[in-house]
């Protein structure tokens, strides 16, 4: 939880750090973080007034295109705005320091379509803390005369992978406690080149800006050694990045999902809020794995977690309950799992939020937790369970986005409409060149 002692001393740490430049940084609907660098000599004024931004920015996918016909034409402008209290220096970066940013319109109110002050907003108006944290799976790749290929051949756990990618590790870990991240712990993951580092649970907006920092820190650091940190949910054939979302809400020191008196130590708000979850779930996923590759990454067998449904340490589930450590109370918590890095990390929250507390207010039953893998059970077997697979193409998850109220009425009008468009513009661009590969092909063989 970030305390009133922590903003001060990051808001004196703008005025007193020894940076030339300092990076305002947002993430769109396309999930890439982007952002303006002004002089640090000028930032007290990029804090007061912002920095210029075309509203068409909430109209582009990943790779610069904007929709033309998108909600967010040429016409229109918004306001970065940074929020200097997430000030941190850069310490990968020579001289440069960062902020994350609110979207404000031209009235100096916070912009519909912005998804940071859309969580913010969210938050607001919830009765509760919200402890978050994302935990998040990169490779480390080289290249190489055939293309990029992982750091080392190793896997899971193995110490050889923790030699092989120690000097860039270390520096991670060192950079990310100089920008006062709380840092848990770190292994190599389940594929050549693949790692994990587990930073602590913030508070509010600050765990998805924490994630943003991660994300840039990561990569940061790879370049240093003349490496590429990839995030990208399925980068090579027979291996894939997740970013688990951890998550609990609390009344002051008291864990609102925990109930010492239940069999799983779970509260009935806890439960009313997984079943929020697995209602929305399928739309929910259109936030959480945002892209054609997440689809790729999203199969049954690879703990990526393709069904709606729960379970007590089940990675398999869409919803886990990890086993408390230690402190019960302190430590139980629900676990996202069809989540990637590709996601913009503050819709990913809003919408998680939105569907849980749907979920308490209907008093929504999420079921009996399941303690199998459902992918050893044939369909037939999985219906009369209860148990559905989520959406297997970024089409379907956008279609049940469009369609979920609750999620749209989180978003709002302008937030939810262009996301759909963004992202049904890129499923509609993957179809267009899949159609092209099997002209191509079946050419060849008819």
């Amino acid at each position: 939880m970030q305390s009133a002692t922590d903003s001060a001393d990051r808001s004196a740490g703008l005025e007193d750090a020894e940076v030339d430049l300092v990076r305002l940084l947002y993430v769109g609907n396309d999930g890439v973080v982007r952002g303006h660098t002004v002089d640090a000599a000028d930032v007290e004024n990029a804090v007061s007034d912002g920095a210029t931004l075309p509203q068409s920015v909430q109209s582009l996918t990943a790779f610069d295109q904007r929709i033309l016909d998108g909600r967010f034409d040429a016409v229109g402008e918004v306001r970065l705005m940074p929020d200097p209290d997430t000030f941190r220096e850069q310490p990968h970066t020579d001289n440069c320091g960062a902020m994350l940013c609110d979207i404000h319109d031209l009235d100096g109110g916070p912009w519909a379509a912005d998804p940071r002050s859309s969580l913010t907003g969210f938050l607001d108006g919830m009765d509760a803390d919200v402890r978050t944290a994302f935990e998040s799976e990169y490779h480390l790749c080289r290249e190489t005369e055939d293309g990029l290929a992982p750091l080392d051949q190793r896997g899971v756990y193995s110490t050889e992978s923790m030699r092989a990618a120690h000097p860039v590790t270390t520096d991670v870990v060192d950079a990310l406690k100089a920008q006062d991240i709380g840092f848990e712990k770190y292994y190599p993951e389940h594929a050549p080149g693949k790692h994990e580092i587990v930073i602590a649970p913030a508070s509010g907006v600050t765990a998805a800006d924490e994630h943003v920092f991660l994300k840039e820190t990561v990569k940061g650091v790879a370049a240093t050694h003349d490496l590429q940190a990839t995030f990208l949910p399925r980068p090579f054939p027979d291996s894939t990045n997740g970013c688990h979302i951890h998550l609990s809400l609390w009344d002051g020191d008291d864990n609102e999902f925990y109930d010492a008196s239940d069999a799983d130590g779970l509260s009935e708000r806890a439960r009313h809020f997984i079943g929020g979850v697995l209602e929305h779930a399928d739309a929910l996923v259109a936030l959480t794995a945002p892209t054609v590759n997440s689809y790729a990454r999203l199969r049954p067998q690879t703990e990526a977690s393709a069904f709606a449904c729960w379970g007590l340490d089940n990675r398999e589930a869409a919803v886990r309950i990890p086993s408390p450590k230690g402190d019960a109370e302190k430590t139980t918590r629900l676990e996202f799992r069809p989540a990637d890095n590709a996601a913009n990390p503050y819709l990913a929250l809003l919408g998680l939020l939105a569907a849980g507390m749907d979920g308490v207010d209907r008093e929504l039953d999420p079921g009996e937790p399941v303690a199998y893998d459902h992918g050893n059970l044939p369909p037939a077997e999985r219906d009369e369970r209860d148990v559905r697979r989520l959406p297997e193409t970024l089409g379907e998850a956008v279609r049940a986005l469009e369609s979920d109220d609750v999620l749209a009425d989180a978003l709002g009008g302008d937030l939810h409409e262009s996301y759909v468009e963004v992202k049904r513009t890129q499923w509609r661009s993957f179809t267009e060149s899949a159609d092209e590969w099997q002209l191509d092909r079946f050419r060849e063989v008819f």
